[in-house]
């Protein structure tokens, strides 16, 4: 069977992830990345041997000694999917300007509206909706965290109703010109966006959902209270939670106590970047009140939890009908449980 040749266009915090996990799966092919001008992610591209198609700046990359492939035109015809990874609203200018006079599927980030593609997409909630799709949207970071856990949730004790607290980190770990430095700021829209988004997916789900901003770049925390039809108990929400797949429980006797010890933990497994793709749940999180009450705070690394997802999308896209199969290939070249 021949491989899938993906190309990457953006290499940021989710870009150079996808470039990486696509890397690691054996029935795809990396054909490479686009870059604007140089940079440190270039420099590491190219020590890496991933091919550079340039969109700009071709003498900028020539002066600092990165090797350019080529043009991002000489990309797009030789790859069969583009993840794209463009800052918001990029996405959907490419979609007009590159991938559809190329007749080339694509795959697009939270940050572009639904839509930009045919589907909104979670793996583990809808991936049957995307295969064979042409544009398919992975949603944001936030979404595809509250995503994994409430679908759960549902098939196991039903939804009436979920309100959900987003605190957001303020910044990514690496940006300096964005976040709160001492400030706590609330989103004042009502409700977020991450409830309607979440609709996207778990269609049926009635969920409203609000949002803070603090000083952190580490995670985002999610405060979660949902109304069940079935009357849930700790200990089976808690076997629930064990069983999910791209969900990990941590506990307080562990010393996982905060979003800090999450990533060191990430990292003392050896992860790559100390990414952790999974959703944490803590164990002494989880809670439930006036007997269908369901409460748990769960943590989501806004650089990784996405990752996986964009490569059971390419699949889904080209036609890979089993997603069960594929959530099990994509989990083991994570080193996901």
């Amino acid at each position: 069977m021949d491989k899938i040749k993906v190309g990457v266009v953006g290499y940021g915090t989710i870009g150079k992830r996808v470039a990486d996990a696509v890397m690691l799966q054996e029935d795809m092919e990396l054909i490479g990345i686009t870059g604007h001008r140089y940079s440190y992610r270039m420099l590491i591209a190219n020590e890496k041997n991933i091919p550079i198609y340039a969109l700009d700046g071709v003498e900028d990359f020539i002066k600092n000694n990165v090797h350019i492939a080529g043009r991002i035109e000489d990309m797009l015809k030789k790859v069969d999917i583009i993840v794209d990874c463009t800052p918001k609203k990029i996405g959907k200018e490419n979609k007009e300007k590159y991938y559809k006079p190329n007749k080339l599927k694509a795959i697009f980030q939270g940050g572009e509206k639904p839509d930009v593609a045919d589907c909104s997409f979670v793996a583990q909630c809808n991936y049957d909706e995307a295969v064979g799709k042409d544009y398919i949207r992975v949603v944001s970071c936030n979404t595809t965290g509250l995503s994994r856990t409430l679908d759960a949730v549902n098939k196991k004790f039903g939804i009436k109703e979920v309100h959900a607290t987003m605190i957001r980190r303020g910044a990514d770990t690496w940006d300096i010109y964005h976040g709160p430095i001492n400030a706590i700021v609330p989103v004042l829209e009502l409700p977020s966006h991450h409830g309607p988004d979440v609709k996207t997916v778990l269609k049926d789900i009635n969920i409203f959902t609000t949002a803070i901003s603090v000083s952190t770049t580490l995670m985002h925390m999610h405060n979660v209270i949902v109304e069940c039809q079935k009357e849930p108990t700790v200990e089976e929400a808690l076997d629930l939670f064990k069983n999910t797949s791209r969900v990990r429980i941590v506990d307080n006797a562990s010393g996982v106590r905060s979003t800090a010890q999450i990533i060191e933990f990430a990292r003392d497994l050896g992860r790559n970047r100390g990414d952790m793709p999974e959703i944490v749940i803590w164990k002494e999180g989880i809670g439930v009140a006036n007997h269908h009450k369901l409460l748990y705070m769960q943590a989501v690394h806004q650089e990784s939890d996405v990752i996986p997802e964009n490569i059971d999308a390419i699949r889904a896209a080209m036609g890979f009908k089993d997603g069960k199969k594929s959530i099990e290939m994509t989990n083991k070249s994570f080193g996901i449980e």
